[in-house]
Order: structure tokens, then C-alpha cells, then sequence
């Protein structure tokens, strides 16, 4: 099955102190550590950001980079169902793998196997993993079409995925029974927000 890949790289990276994106994980950005692994999951691959010309240099030749615009005065922090909405007008493909720039655990092996689970989704409008705290809406594969319900839920105001998310018919995605894959699946949901984040992913880098 063919499907797209955007990548959101449009937040403040308060948290850190500094853009996320262009933090050295193995020595690369992890911007271009996630178009990598995208590219070898879906075709094209599209990063969504307000900041196109800052990260013209490290992402992969082929990959596009979609500038978000701003909603009236709101600025350019709007959140990410505004950059998956701008994303998803841009593809045409019918199920997009959507992953936010800030996963340092991502395995194309973990995420071609989730693909597979895309054939058993024939009406929800998301294959999504659901954890204790719900959805996790920046790791997982939404179908186009649900376009215009998410349109219509941020022109209303609504700026919180996992609110329209509740609202929606998603499906959850299903873990390996193996451990090992379990586990590696779950370590990709995990966010590199804070210097401590960041601390933690490079004590398991090889020396």
C-alpha cells in the first residue's frame, strides 16, 4: 500500500531551550534522522513547518518541505492539528504516516509492521497507538479523507488533537505479542522534550 509521510517540526521547543529538530542524536539532526526513517516507510515525505529555510540543509534532497501559515493573528506556534491539516492538503495518498520531529527511538522495522495493520482499518479515520494517557497522535497513520472533519473542528476553535481524536472513529494500533518488539514499539512513542530527555537518549548512544 502506498502512503505519504509528514513530519510536524513547527513547535516553540520551550521545554528544551532549543529547536529539537536540529539536536545531534548519533550525530545526526533529528530532523533528518526521522526523514530518513520516513523515506523508507512512505513516499513523499513531507515536513510541516513555519521555519522551511531553517532546516532547508539537513533534510534529504527528497524530501519537501511545506511552509505552515499562520491562522489570522494567531502566529506561528498553532499547534500540530493545524500542521497536519496544512500537511494533509498537500498528499494525495489514502493513509499518511504522520510523526512528530521529536522521536529519537523511531525503527522502520516497528513501523512497516504497524503498516501492515492498515489493510485490517477499512473505516476508521486513524490507526493510532493508545496508551494509559490515550492517543498518541504524532506517531501513526491518519487516512486523508478525515480532512475536513479536522478542518471544521480547528475552524471552530479546537486546537487539541487528542480532543478531536475522541471524537473520531480511530482505531488502536496493536503491540507485537513478542517482548523485545513490544518494548521497541513502545520506546518510539517517547518525546525528546527536555535537556533531561535528551540526557537519557545520548547515555544509550554507542561510544
Amino acid at each position: 500500500m502506498a502512503i505519504a509521510a509528514l513530519i510536524l517540526a513547527g513547535g516553540q521547543s520551550s521545554r528544551m531551550g532549543r529547536d529539537k529538530a536540529l539536536l545531534p542524536i548519533h550525530g545526526i539532526p533529528l530532523l533528518r534522522q526521522t526523514c530518513d526513517i520516513a523515506a523508507q516507510c512512505a513516499a513523499p515525505v513531507v515536513v510541516v513547518t513555519p521555519f522551511p529555510d531553517r532546516y532547508r540543509t539537513i533534510v534529504p534532497p527528497a524530501c519537501d518541505l511545506h511552509r505552515e501559515q499562520p491562522l489570522g493573528a494567531a502566529g506561528l506556534f498553532q499547534g500540530p492539528a493545524v500542521g497536519l491539516a496544512q500537511g494533509l492538503r498537500v498528499v494525495l495518498t489514502e493513509w499518511v504516516l504522520v510523526l512528530a520531529c521529536d522521536l529519537p527511538y523511531l525503527r522502520v522495522d516497528c513501523l512497516r509492521r504497524w503498516q501492515t495493520q492498515l489493510a485490517l482499518a477499512p473505516t476508521p479515520i486513524a490507526l493510532l497507538p493508545r496508551t494509559a494517557k490515550g492517543w498518541e497522535p504524532l506517531c501513526g497513520f491518519y487516512r486523508r479523507e478525515c480532512l475536513p472533519t479536522l478542518e471544521e473542528f480547528i475552524h471552530g476553535g479546537g486546537r487539541s488533537l487528542q480532543r478531536w481524536l475522541e471524537t473520531q472513529p480511530v482505531q488502536a494500533i496493536a503491540f507485537s505479542a513478542h517482548p523485545v518488539e513490544r518494548e521497541q514499539e513502545q520506546a518510539m512513542l517517547f518525546n525528546c522534550n527536555t535537556p533531561a530527555d535528551l540526557a537519557q537518549v545520548r547515555s544509550l548512544e554507542l561510544p
